[in-house]
């Protein structure tokens, strides 16, 4: 056994019942969703001793219950950077994931229904050139040659060519794959029970310890940053989605509308996938569920963009639980409280294309104490920032 393989060998379960002997690792993850697994990944990739723990199934929230988009389009100017170094990745997604999680550049259309909207996406088109996004605006006319199924509440819309979607039940699980054949350890239904100094971690009866910990377990990331002094107001957000009975297929184009009240997209087998609103949930169980009314909202809105759907079955809905912040932005950073903390959650229902990304650049600042991506506007002190007084930032780097 080579000494690389000796190390991950400590890192493995024991089985059976209650075991007090810690499993000592290097990097100790809590939260198995896409920016989870993939730190795992990339970690153990490098020759990492890892061990992740997930509370129920991997990718079974955020990761796995939302839209599938894959876009820069729209987003804040501080995530920009972010989901520009998220696309670069996507481009090989595939071989990051050792299988098809359907992946289609088919480009982000986002639609304008009336003239301040249109104004919106022309304001955000010329900041964003600033970072070497183009995008095209498709006028009246323009919108209507090329997308003749739109109604007349479309005015405008911008494309970004290179974005699109992806099938989020794959990408989670597929990462945990290649996760696992690369030697970390992954355990499913291993809630964590509690959380000793020097990241000391009892889950299903077992003890785990590292002197590093990923904080990327969602809505609850906020619950596991609270134990260390760092609470902030996340709350939980459960998006509303549904999907059509196959329809004969007609949108290439992943959908969005300014406001975000509606988003939409159809897969090649001709089902059409949309989402508005908010269904309910209680994390304590955790158990979450989607609401008919905002249901019937969102399949109005669609119809209003696009009349062909009136008529068309619903033959699903359904909602996970996700995290979200006030500002809308994640937690994404060192802890200011605790050496060797790493937090990522929060990522208020667009963390799907960005989370392989996040599990990257994770990796990078734990072995290599730096990343190219700015990380300021997500650092978790500007809940708890006193004023005048800037918070010390607890590194720890993995030698």
């Amino acid at each position: 056994m080579s000494a690389r393989d000796d190390r991950r060998a400590q890192a493995k379960p024991s089985t059976g019942g209650l075991n007090r002997v810690p499993i000592t690792a290097d990097v100790l993850i809590i939260g198995g969703g896409g920016a989870g697994v993939s730190a795992a990944l990339h970690l153990a990739k490098r020759g990492t001793r890892v061990v992740l723990l997930e509370r129920g199934l991997i990718g079974g929230q955020a990761s796995g219950v939302n839209h599938g988009g894959v876009r820069q389009q729209g987003r804040h100017p501080a995530e920009i950077p972010l989901a520009i170094r998220s696309r670069r990745l996507w481009s090989n997604i595939q071989e990051l994931c050792g299988s098809d999680v359907e992946f289609d550049p088919c480009g982000h259309l986002k639609l304008a229904r009336n003239a301040e909207q249109e104004a919106d996406l022309l304001r955000w088109n010329e900041m964003a050139k600033g970072y070497g996004l183009e995008t095209t605006m498709l006028g009246r006319n323009a919108i209507r040659a090329q997308h003749p199924y739109f109604g007349e509440s479309v005015i405008a819309g911008s494309l970004l060519a290179e974005d699109g979607s992806a099938n989020p039940r794959l990408l989670a699980p597929a990462l945990a794959r290649m996760a696992r054949a690369a030697g970390a350890t992954l355990l499913e239904h291993h809630k964590v029970e509690s959380i000793e100094p020097g990241f000391r971690v009892l889950a299903n009866g077992q003890e785990f310890t590292a002197p590093i910990l990923l904080n990327t377990a969602g809505f609850w990331g906020g619950e596991v940053a609270a134990r260390f002094g760092e609470p902030v107001p996340v709350e939980s957000l459960n998006p509303n989605m549904l999907v059509t009975e196959p329809l004969p297929y007609f949108c290439s184009v992943n959908v969005g509308v300014v406001g975000g009240d509606v988003y939409l997209r159809q897969i090649p087998r001709g089902n059409v996938i949309l989402g508005g609103g908010r269904g309910e949930s209680d994390p304590a169980l955790p158990r979450s569920r989607p609401l008919p009314d905002p249901g019937f909202l969102a399949m109005r809105k669609a119809i209003e963009i696009i009349p062909r759907l009136e008529g068309a079955l619903i033959i699903r809905s359904w909602t996970g639980i996700d995290g979200g912040m006030p500002d809308a932005l994640p937690v994404m950073g060192w802890s200011h409280t605790t050496p060797g903390l790493l937090h990522a959650f929060g990522f208020s229902g667009h963390g799907f294309m960005l989370g392989p990304a996040v599990g990257e650049i994770l990796s990078e600042l734990v072995l290599d104490g730096r990343t190219d991506v700015p990380l300021e506007a997500f650092d978790i002190a500007r809940f708890n920032r006193q004023d005048g007084v800037e918070p010390d930032v607890w590194k720890t780097r993995l030698e």
